[in-house]
């Protein structure tokens, strides 16, 4: 990903005001521990103002664009390699979501080393930092969730 200063600066002020930096647990019985922990960083538009987000999409030549129902586009970049990497060129200019991407890449680089289902459950909660500092109501996955789950399938001792 080649951008210049410029660019950043730009990307990240956008990703300030028009973006979000999340991780979602979510239920998928394929997975090893009953989850999939799955990074987003994601930018919202009008779709009148559509051109703005496929202005971001070629300059950082990743992700892909979502029209919702209700008049917004969202431009989705999900997949690991490509939020660390972002998420690293950016964070020196980020100011409003410093903390989110450096939890952000605090997760992913946990995810990669995860052995147990005790370090799975630690890093749920460590995900559940997510919802504070969003200020996000509607979650409904949580460590709460991943512990009773994990207990269930008999992967962590009751």
């Amino acid at each position: 990903m080649k951008l210049s200063q410029q660019q950043k600066a730009y990307i990240a002020g956008f990703l300030d005001g028009d973006g979000s930096i999340y991780v979602q647990l979510k239920p998928n019985t394929s997975y090893r521990y009953k989850f999939q922990i799955a990074p987003m960083i994601v930018f919202y538009q009008s779709q009148k103002e559509n051109s703005n987000l496929c202005w971001l999409q070629k300059t950082i030549n990743r992700g892909y664009l979502r029209k919702r129902n209700d008049g917004i586009v969202e431009y989705i970049i999900g997949d690991t390699n490509s939020i660390t990497e972002l998420a690293q060129n950016l964070l020196p200019y980020l100011r409003l979501k410093q903390k989110q991407a450096k939890l952000l890449l605090e997760v992913i680089k946990r995810k990669k080393n995860l052995k147990t289902a005790e370090e799975f459950l630690a890093l749920a909660r460590k995900i559940d930092e997510f919802q504070i500092i969003n200020y996000s109501k509607k979650r409904k996955q949580n460590s709460i969730m991943v512990e009773k789950i994990l207990k269930q399938k008999r992967l962590l001792a009751p």
